[in-house]
């Protein structure tokens, strides 16, 4: 009984969770909705008019000066917290001719980077520019949201990303959750643990041949995955088995790295555990947003930081 208690309480839990999920796969609709001023009546008392007309120059004065105050507020938080450099990487110096590409899902795309500046990639590249004498890195940026192993593998294949491949000094790849999101959006009326632990088998063959392909490509290329974070915590941070997916998969992939000696995992699952509500995008909670992008790309820096210094 314990069991089947158990087996409902997480088909209801992800079944719930399948609706969330358009959230990650789908752009919302920003619709900004217009209100017309209100209309002024043309009769009346003269002086009433002047009258309320003043008092309307005084309070719309105000409000400007409320709203300028609150710009500057607002610029100088942004600044501070979402300046796209990392404070902390500065006096760094790359070598020469530096090709960077990053390959994957929408955390490469940088979906929830409302400065559409191409999220934790953006970041990288402003970082390192600002420390050259000439803006001169270029990041290949060939992120596309709601890609699975399946598709990435599939795009590996045009001549485009070949060639950048083949040129590549560092290679970043986001990729994997969009394969969890498949299994719940296949199974959601009939979902159980098992369907996943029997989907890792195909994920792990299709990581396989991601690294099998970059490495056929340019075969001493340093390449590194970057791990999953549980995109689910902010709604039901109370089911442990849903953490549990998101960890067995990362473990799938550390098992699938061990196997190249170029290929490094970088984990950043601890980065948002806790700070959801600072750290992810208010328009679905699974991205991350400005800040979380930037505490990626910090991630991303200190360990590829050997491979791009000079």
């Amino acid at each position: 009984m314990k069991i089947w208690r158990w087996v409902a309480s997480v088909l209801l839990t992800l079944t719930i969770a399948f609706f969330i999920i358009a959230a990650f796969i789908y752009t919302p609709d920003n619709q900004e909705s217009e209100q017309s001023p209100p209309q002024t009546e043309t009769e009346g008392v003269e002086k009433e008019h002047q009258s309320n007309d003043e008092e309307s120059d005084i309070n719309e004065s105000d409000s400007e000066n409320d709203v300028d105050k609150a710009d500057e507020t607002l610029s100088g938080e942004l600044r501070d917290v979402f300046t796209s450099v990392i404070e902390s990487a500065r006096g760094l110096f790359v070598r020469q001719d530096l090709d960077i590409v990053a390959i994957g899902d929408s955390l490469t795309q940088g979906v929830g980077d409302s400065t559409d500046n191409d999220g934790y990639v953006g970041i990288l590249e402003d970082t390192i520019n600002s420390n050259q004498p000439l803006e001169t890195l270029d990041i290949a940026n060939y992120g596309v949201r709601g890609n699975r192993t399946d598709q990435l593998l599939e795009r590996m294949q045009t001549e485009e990303i070949s060639q950048s491949l083949r040129e590549a000094d560092v290679v970043i790849i986001t990729i994997g959750a969009n394969d969890v999101m498949k299994v719940v959006k296949n199974n959601f009326a009939s979902l159980n643990y098992e369907q996943f632990q029997e989907a890792q088998k195909g994920y792990k063959e299709r990581l396989n041949e991601i690294f099998q392909r970059v490495e056929s490509l340019n075969p001493d290329v340093p390449i590194y995955l970057v791990g999953l974070y549980n995109p689910f915590d902010y709604y039901f941070n109370n089911i442990p088995e849903l953490g549990q997916i998101m960890s067995d998969w990362n473990r799938v992939s550390k098992e699938v790295i061990s196997n190249y000696e170029q290929v490094e995992f970088i984990p950043i699952k601890d980065i948002f555990l806790g700070s959801e509500e600072e750290l992810l995008w208010k328009e679905d909670y699974f991205h991350p947003n400005e800040k979380g992008y930037k505490r990626i790309a910090e991630r991303v820096l200190e360990y590829i930081r050997p491979d791009i210094e000079q």
